[in-house]
């Protein structure tokens, strides 16, 4: 009994350290500027990263932005972070992206993340909702691409693809499933 109340302790210490690795919780109730100016810098870092990113989101009905979601787990995890949704390339609303798991995971991780709907009932679907969650109102198709890959030319079938980018740290486990995107007031 008391080995396992040490090695639950030594979960607890370790999953705090992970946290406060990213202890900086700045991008949480940021105001709208501010994620604003965070949105416009990932998207510019989208450009950069990613091959035919700028063509793409341009043929896109609408797109939400997260430029910083930082992921932190060890069997159990979660993620948060604040963003903007445009439309025609302007802000029509901003959201949240949360997540708790359990299960096979390890590591801490901070990265942009884009969320393309291709689809304008998708678009309108997601607008419509208080609170969606993926995987139960609708799927994210998480896109892969190569490096010489432009993404501007691929044929879409699926309604809604993420994008994430520039990531920092090690995260095992990249799942959207169940992720929670809830409309917050700026």
């Amino acid at each position: 009994m008391l080995v396992n109340r040490f090695k639950q302790m030594t979960l607890v210490a370790f999953l705090m350290l992970l946290l406060s690795s990213f202890s900086s919780a700045d991008f949480i109730n940021e105001p709208k500027e501010i994620i604003d100016a965070n949105a416009n810098a990932a998207v510019q870092q989208f450009y950069k990263d990613v091959r035919g990113g700028k063509a793409f989101l341009s043929k896109v009905k609408g797109y939400l932005v997260f430029p910083s979601v930082v992921k932190a787990g060890f069997v159990v995890g979660g993620k948060y972070g604040e963003g903007v949704l445009r439309v025609n390339g302007k802000s029509v609303g901003y959201y949240s992206i949360a997540a708790g798991s359990v299960g096979f995971q390890m590591g801490a991780q901070k990265a942009s993340y884009i969320i393309a709907f291709v689809s304008q009932d998708a678009l309108d679907k997601f607008i419509r909702s208080n609170g969606w969650e993926a995987g139960v109102d609708g799927a994210i198709t998480v896109a892969k691409w190569g490096a010489n890959t432009d993404i501007s030319t691929i044929s879409y079938k699926n309604p809604i693809y993420a994008f994430v980018f520039g990531e920092k740290g090690l995260m095992y486990n990249l799942n959207l499933e169940g992720t929670k995107f809830t409309k917050i007031n700026r």
